[in-house]
């Protein structure tokens, strides 16, 4: 069975601290006590630790061993129009667990009034349940999220994925490498958001004849192009 896995702050000679409530989630509910060994990860490397004191405050670690590099798949960016916070928290989530790299909020021609404004005060609640899908999911590192602007969105460098809701675009592929996936908000693109997408470089692609929700469409986009399936 895999060993659980925690992001600590920093791994500092050898030593690594949890503190607050992630420290009282560890003592409480997974019953953490001196002796224990799990993986921990700086956001740098991976390595074997074993608890040499829990406390509800803190719980510290020494570390074993550096654990070999694991294999990761093509990294991901994830650009997303904003919607609804409830099921943007559950895509930040899903696409975490899915690998993505990198998650870029913006505000679209159609996203809802407001969205913008409020998403800037969610951003280190959102990097909290990318923190916890990460540990979930064994990740090496966290995805970085952000909020961003149409623009920017377009400036992304190397090959850039536009998920369009014309059946007539070709169907998306997987990506082989790098590349930035473009998922618009509730109504759709508008013309202009089209053609200014294209004239950036962006490939339409599309996932098929029925029209699906933001976050559907982003986790489908986001297996789709980093693992072909």
């Amino acid at each position: 069975m895999a060993r659980r896995r925690f992001f600590v702050p920093e791994v500092r000679r050898g030593m690594a601290e949890i503190t607050g409530r992630d420290a009282e989630h560890l003592v409480r509910v997974l019953r953490a006590e001196a002796g224990q060994r799990y993986e921990i990860s700086d956001n740098r490397d991976v390595y074997l630790a074993e608890i040499t004191s829990a406390r509800k405050s803190a719980v510290c670690f020494e570390v074993i061993e550096k654990l070999a590099p694991q294999a990761e798949l093509p990294p991901a960016v994830l650009a997303v129009a904003l919607i609804k916070f409830d099921r943007l928290e559950w895509l930040v989530e899903k696409a975490t667990e899915l690998g993505v790299a990198e998650i870029l909020f913006f505000e679209a021609v159609r996203t809802e009034r407001g969205l913008l404004q409020a998403a800037r005060k969610r951003i280190a609640r959102w990097e909290k349940i990318a923190l916890e899908a990460s540990q979930q999911a064994r990740r090496a590192h966290l995805p970085r999220l952000s909020e961003t602007n149409w623009k920017s969105v377009l400036a992304i460098g190397g090959v850039k994925l536009l998920l369009d809701e014309n059946p007539a675009a070709p169907l998306l592929q997987k990506a082989g490498g790098r590349a930035a996936l473009l998922v618009g908000p509730e109504g759709g693109w508008t013309d202009g958001e089209r053609e200014e997408a294209l004239a950036a470089g962006c490939q339409p692609c599309s996932l098929g004849p029925t029209i699906l929700r933001t976050e559907t469409a982003a986790l489908v986009g986001l297996a789709i192009a980093t693992r072909g399936e």
